[in-house]
């Protein structure tokens, strides 16, 4: 959801719909600080539920939805915006995840985001980097998760690099300990996958170098308490510990034999896996020393959604930064964004689109709408879209990235109706929200070396009128041109527009 900036919440909450665990976070928000008030976690292990064919069985999805009936008495009642929930790699790999979205938002009464790997570790970062203590050096942050494992290297809050593989506790048990047993060619088996996934991010890791190296999951946790009940340190995670708690797994032979202090019966199952995992981090990087950070992913969430309300967006800088790559005409940028929005303060009621949501969109869209001219002139619409949808856009969840794709994409010549009538009923709300960036290029077609009047809108459901001054248009007969075309173009997607 986007940022008000007249909002003040105090009481906001953060949940985490992972591929192994569901987590919540409820905290008051104070100076730029919060401050916990509940903890919710459990193991719901929605990745070990996707088929072959990256399908989520109904079984998985009603585990799911039975925790978040739990999770929703904690925020009923809080208003929107207040409440992020995103979704990991479970949710990022089923096709049929729209239809386990939907259900958690009737249950959740807030929207639910999915968010690309790279944005997951952005988030994680966010959460460690406020949990830990402001030191000067660079951070190696690890999270392994049940689908996924995010690498991150920054500095103080600012992350240098974001990676995310497809390897995780939850997927390689499904893959490598189904049945529960643990055979030395199986555990080898697993730590041979997880080292072909690192060699692909290896030397970038390396090449920027570390200080300290910080475990942010649960599977980081439990296997630092199994050393520290080992004998084998004080909670951390060491390089001598590890290759005693491997040979001590593999002589158990069983994931029901696992019994260490600090193992919770639920994560057994998944246990070697993870601790293969781990292994191969450690040799691929060279490690001897990992840390436990209890901040996380949900913790980042908080401090993301503060820092939306505090302006600090992320979502902005990173807009400005593509700007700033594909050489946007900012000035240009500039007027379509003014008229686009004085536009919509003109239809908003009549058009419903009065959320904040849309506002965002078509701000963002006027910003953006034409870098892909620093690829090509011809096409160019088709350029920007494609650039939007398919860039690691920090603070952007998937669908944010491809509704604002969409109308880049529809922003000129013919709008394809197909690809709205993906959203369902919000595909018409997004039409009409490319109708009104549409008025507001053609409207400063002629790049500010013309004085443009004041003019008026109307609209009701299928029609859109433009009023401009008497005489005005027969005396600019280009922009006169111009919108008898767009009427064209519109009458496809069953608008009426007429300009007098």
């Amino acid at each position: 959801m986007p940022a008000s900036p007249t909002k003040n919440l105090s009481l906001i909450a953060a949940i985490d719909l992972g591929s192994n665990s569901f987590h919540m976070v409820v905290a008051k928000a104070n100076a730029g600080e919060i401050r916990i008030l509940e903890r919710l976690g459990e193991k719901v292990q929605l990745a070990a539920g996707i088929t072959d064919e990256r399908l989520l069985t109904e079984e998985s999805m009603q585990r799911g939805l039975d925790c978040l009936k739990r999770f929703a008495q904690l925020i009923n009642g809080m208003e929107g915006g207040a409440v992020r929930i995103v979704g990991t790699n479970a949710l990022r790999e089923a096709r049929n995840r729209v239809d386990f979205i939907r259900r958690a938002e009737e249950i959740l009464g807030h929207p639910v985001e999915v968010i690309s790997g790279r944005e997951e570790a952005r988030l994680i970062y966010l959460g460690v980097s406020h949990t830990l203590a402001d030191a000067p050096g660079k951070r190696l942050v690890a999270d392994i998760g049940g689908g996924s494992t995010e690498f991150i290297i920054g500095q103080r809050f600012e992350p240098l690099l974001r990676e995310s593989l497809q390897m995780g506790c939850v997927s390689f048990t499904q893959r490598y300990f189904k049945d529960g047993k643990v055979t030395p060619a199986r555990y080898a088996q697993a730590y041979t996958a997880a080292r072909l996934e690192i060699m692909s991010i290896e030397h970038a890791l390396h090449r920027l170098s570390w200080d300290e190296a910080i475990g942010s999951s649960g599977t980081i946790r439990a296997i630092g308490l199994a050393l520290k009940a080992g004998g084998h340190g004080t909670g951390e995670v060491n390089a001598e510990g590890l290759a005693w708690l491997k040979r001590k797994i593999i002589k158990l032979g069983d994931v029901d034999k696992i019994d260490f202090d600090g193992i919770k019966p639920d994560r057994r199952a998944i246990f070697p896996a993870g601790l293969a995992i781990l292994e191969a981090i450690f040799d691929a990087l060279e490690l001897k020393r990992m840390d436990h950070c209890e901040g996380a992913l949900r913790e980042g969430v908080l401090y993301d959604l503060m820092g939306r309300y505090q302006h600090e967006d992320v979502r902005e800088r990173t807009l400005n930064s593509l700007m700033e790559r594909y050489h946007v005409d900012l000035d240009q940028a500039a007027r379509v964004e003014k008229k686009a929005l004085h536009s919509l303060e003109q239809v908003a009621v009549a058009w419903d689109l009065e959320d904040d949501l849309y506002r965002e969109l078509l701000r963002w869209a006027a910003k953006v709408h034409e870098v892909g001219l620093d690829i090509a002139h011809y096409h160019y619409h088709k350029h920007g879209a494609y650039l939007i949808e398919h860039s690691d856009l920090a603070g952007f969840s998937r669908e944010d990235q491809q509704m604002l794709a969409l109308l880049v994409r529809g922003h000129r010549r013919n709008i394809p109706k197909d690809k709205f009538a993906d959203f369902g009923i919000e595909g018409i709300k997004l039409i009409r929200l490319c109708v009104l960036l549409r008025f507001a290029i053609l409207f400063h077609h002629i790049r500010g070396t013309q004085a443009m009047p004041q003019v008026v809108l109307h609209a009701n459901d299928q029609s859109l009128d433009v009023l401009f001054p008497d005489g005005w248009l027969e005396n600019n007969q280009l922009t006169q041109a111009d919108f008898a075309l767009e009427a064209e173009w519109l009458a496809r997607v069953g608008i009426v527009f007429s300009v007098r």
